[in-house]
């Protein structure tokens, strides 16, 4: 079996425009999730994956001078994307991860990769209810014939945008495997959608010097700094929407 971290990134985002590439330290926000993604034992590699659009060749331009793997397809089509990426890869497994999450923590890799092969899951992944990770902490580990499914059966464009909704909202047709921590720490947000994201992660990484902290040392610092979770208590998370199909809202 094959694992494969695909790393999505583009620089477009309603909210912050360009944030994978915002500073942390001196580095890009993607470069931070690049090196602790890689830092995962349980993974046999990893592929950057962005949108064949010119406003990501930065994001292209950046990837050929770290050296790293990149594949570029649909600017809509996430879906799509993924798969590219894990055929390109020759994965069996694939681990998703988003490029505006630059706390994410190899260790939390590792447990939902150990999961899933565990559970002889189809999805495994820290996200599901009940959720009890900071957000930005997500991974979803997906069997690649699952995700092949996906691509052949799902028919909603905003589904397909979202890349996984199809899997982990047909439990009746995959194996669903939550991943949960020992307590629920939920109420944190972590991932960088808007300005207020930013500055938090900014305080974490600059309280820390390094990017090889972990989720607990990084919880610490804030618990320790408990104004800094008001800086975007009131941001919020975009929700994958409802699926239609025929002209009938499904769940």
């Amino acid at each position: 079996m094959t694992t494969i971290a695909v790393i999505q990134a583009r620089m477009g985002s309603s909210r912050l425009p360009g944030k994978v590439l915002l500073p942390l330290i001196g580095r890009p926000i993607l470069a931070h999730v690049v090196k602790r993604t890689a830092r995962a034992q349980r993974l046999d590699g990893f592929v950057v994956a962005t949108t064949a659009d010119t406003a990501d060749d930065p994001i292209a331009d950046l990837a050929a001078r770290e050296g790293w793997p990149l594949v570029r397809g649909s600017v809509d089509d996430l879906l799509d994307r993924y798969v590219m990426a894990a055929r390109a890869e020759g994965a069996n497994v694939v681990v998703r991860v988003t490029a505006d999450c630059p706390l994410i923590d190899p260790g939390i890799i590792d447990d939902t990769i150990e999961a899933f092969g565990a559970g002889d899951c189809d999805y495994a992944a820290t996200g599901l209810e009940p959720r009890t990770f900071p957000r930005g902490l997500d991974v979803e580990v997906i069997a690649r014939a699952a995700l092949e499914q996906a691509w052949r059966e799902d028919a909603d464009p905003a589904w397909r945008e979202h890349a996984t909704p199809y899997i982990y909202r047909h439990p009746d047709r995959f194996r669903i495997c939550p991943v949960v921590s020992e307590d629920d720490r939920s109420a944190h947000r972590w991932t960088v959608d808007a300005a207020e994201d930013y500055e938090l992660v900014r305080r974490i990484y600059d309280a820390f010097g390094r990017d090889d902290f972990t989720w607990r040392e990084a919880l610490a610092v804030v618990e320790a700094h408990p104004d800094w979770s008001e800086l975007n208590r009131n941001v919020v998370q975009k929700v994958v929407p409802l699926g239609v199909r025929d002209g009938v809202q499904r769940p």
